[in-house]
């Protein structure tokens, strides 16, 4: 017979008891952020870290990406999944703190050193509970989150990465600075929107400013569907069904009295709905097409669907709503009420396999951690970090106990 024991406590225990290796590993990779597709130095500091917790099974460059997938062996053949992503931002770090990155123009300022560092240590605290692990769990450290053309988590599901072994479930999260430090909150159904990209070119007729009557103006035609195109969530879509179309970026233009030949234009369109995500670009092409039919002009769209809506598990939902409740206190768990337009790749695995993500709050006001994801300055209260260990071993370890 083997030894019982309070899991629960175990995980907590040791979670407490690896924090400053855990704050030394979140920074290390902090300093050295590496680009989506470039996590090199990344994945093998994870790879040296998991042969040495003792993970049965280290794959580095799986599927011929930079991703990691390491395999802690159960007594059993069930296996649940936990995933991080390791990279970094294209922006200058304005921190000012000791561990600020080291590297110009490449920031880790949406977390990933954090989740990276939560599944490092979440593997170490299950390599610790071997023994007593009744399945098996899947790390999978993935790259090219923040990229759509890379080889994310749609290339690893692909390749295999919920296979051999066959995965049951999934769980991940990702730090949200709207939440205080040890609070954790996730909801059942819709979470976080579709993220796709749009490319317009304008092509109209160049002239001297002082002649537009002899051209095609590309910039006034670039205007009107500017101003269309946000009118199409006010006016196509049904207000009960979230959407965000933005225009992000535009481009044209050589000097104050040429009428240009062509203007570029760039951005982005959320939804929660498949349904409305394969409607809009339609609409889209639609406005274009008659504008630029209307000026003379002619065009060139090009739409590319990015990550699907993340649409979390009835099932898993629950179960990890109950596992973090008696982890961290009912007080400190939170069913939240409304999705967010934010895009994330794990919907990949959710479209394979059923699953939850989980939002970890890390704002301290008290210390001064307000800033949101993606801001120069931001940054996390390392108090998160054996939470989000501790949260991530306890839903793997009750899962495979549960579901054995």
């Amino acid at each position: 017979m083997g030894v019982h024991i309070n899991a629960k406590e175990e995980i907590k225990r040791i979670a407490e008891q690896i924090k400053d290796d855990l704050i030394s590993w979140r920074r290390h990779i902090h300093m050295y952020p590496e680009l989506s597709g470039e996590e090199r130095k990344t994945g093998r500091f994870v790879s040296e870290k998991l042969r040495e917790f003792g993970v049965d099974q280290v794959i580095e460059n799986f599927g011929g990406t930079t991703a990691v997938v390491g395999i802690i062996k159960g007594k059993h053949d069930l296996t649940v999944a936990l995933r991080a992503d390791m990279d970094a931002l294209p922006m200058e770090e304005k921190s000012g703190k000791p561990y600020a990155s080291k590297v110009p123009h490449v920031m880790h300022s949406c977390g990933h050193d954090a989740h990276t560092t939560m599944l490092l240590g979440a593997a170490k605290i299950l390599c610790s509970l071997k023994e007593h692990l009744q399945g098996n769990v899947k790390l999978i450290f993935q790259p090219c989150e923040e990229r759509h053309d890379c080889g994310g988590a749609k290339k690893l599901v692909e390749e295999g990465v919920l296979e051999n072994p066959d995965v049951s479930a999934i769980f991940g999260l990702h730090v949200f600075p709207e939440l205080p430090v040890g609070k954790v909150g996730t909801k059942i159904g819709h979470f976080m929107a579709s993220s796709d990209i749009f490319h317009i070119k304008i092509k109209g007729k160049g002239s001297h400013a002082s002649r537009p009557h002899q051209g095609v103006d590309s910039v006034l035609v670039a205007a009107q569907v500017i101003n269309t195109l946000h009118h199409i969530v006010s006016r196509k879509v049904d207000p009960l069904h979230p959407a965000v179309l933005t225009v992000g970026k535009i481009k044209g233009g050589y000097a104050e009295n040429i009428i240009p030949d062509e203007v570029e234009m760039g951005g982005t369109v959320r939804t929660l709905s498949l349904e409305l995500r394969d409607q809009i670009p339609k609409w889209i092409e639609n406005a274009i097409w008659g504008i630029t039919l209307s000026y003379g002009a002619a065009y060139r769209f090009d739409y590319r669907q990015g990550t699907p809506p993340v649409i979390n598990d009835e099932k898993t939902t629950k179960f990890a709503l109950g596992m973090m409740r008696d982890l961290l206190g009912n007080q400190n768990v939170i069913e939240l009420e409304n999705p967010t337009m934010g895009g994330e790749d794990f919907s990949e695995y959710l479209m394979k396999v059923p699953g939850t993500f989980i939002r970890i709050g890390i704002r301290n006001e008290e210390k001064g951690i307000t800033a949101p994801l993606h801001s120069p300055v931001f940054d996390i209260d390392e108090d998160v970090l054996p939470v989000g260990a501790s949260v991530l071993s306890y839903l793997a370890y009750k899962w495979v106990e549960e579901h054995s």
